[in-house]
């Protein structure tokens, strides 16, 4: 029997401005500031910005030219994986210095992590559960909604129990429980995506969640969008 996964409303708490040549890929919050991955075979890297400017404080390019995806802090280190090349780069939390690499297979979308896992995604409906100290993966999550497999999972976050991810070139963002894989919800951002002017509409999509646990605060923005929307989800509709 089919189940009514529950649609929620979200509301702009604040507007924070973004660059519009960051190809997002993967995002998340620490201290004020967003780490931001970014895609592409050219302009692909990482870097540290001010949440309240967009001032870049600190980056590096992505390694022989490869095209950068999702990445998670775990440690003394950060992840970043690449696409279809199989290949993550670790570097240094504070210097952002090339320590080196590791390998997985198939491709690599997007990570999230709580206390004790790392979460991947690949685009398929399996979030892979990764060791945050080896980086091998140790376990799976099959996410499905109405029964059915959830394809083309993005970006993710960890958010008060929940995983959060995007859905590539959709404006829907699933709340997943970790424990089943079932979407539990899916959060409606049409809104933002509407308010958005950009040159390529079908890769500019929806597309980075951050969440600020100290202050309960949530970010997303998109691939080439010019803001970041800090939002409140609210009820269901």
């Amino acid at each position: 029997m089919a189940i009514d996964v529950p649609t929620y409303t979200a509301h702009v708490v604040h507007i924070y401005p973004h660059d519009r040549q960051a190809f997002t890929e993967g995002l998340y919050y620490e201290d004020g500031f967003l780490f931001e991955s970014t895609g592409g075979y050219v302009q692909a890297g990482v870097r540290k910005v001010r949440l309240d400017t967009a001032e870049v404080v600190q980056q590096r390019e992505t390694p022989l030219h490869l095209f950068g995806e999702g990445i998670v802090a775990s440690g003394s280190k950060i992840l970043q994986l690449t696409w279809q090349e199989g290949i993550g780069f670790l570097y240094d939390r504070k210097s952002f210095a090339l320590l080196g690499q590791i390998r997985y297979p198939g491709e690599g979308w997007a990570m999230t992590r709580n206390a004790s896992h790392i979460f991947m995604s690949d685009g398929t409906p399996r979030i892979r559960i990764l060791d945050p100290d080896s980086f091998a993966q140790t376990g799976s999550i099959d996410v499905t909604v109405d029964g059915q497999p959830l394809r083309q999972i993005n970006e993710l976050e960890w958010v008060k129990g929940e995983i959060y991810a995007n859905v590539w070139q959709t404006s829907r963002i699933a709340r997943i429980d970790p424990a089943t894989g079932h979407v539990t919800g899916w959060i409606d951002l049409g809104n933002l995506a509407a308010m958005q002017h950009v040159d390529n509409p079908a890769d500019d999509v929806l597309n980075g969640i951050a969440y600020d646990a100290a202050h309960d605060r949530l970010f997303v923005t998109g691939k080439c969008w010019d803001a970041v929307y800090e939002i409140k989800v609210g009820h269901a509709l």
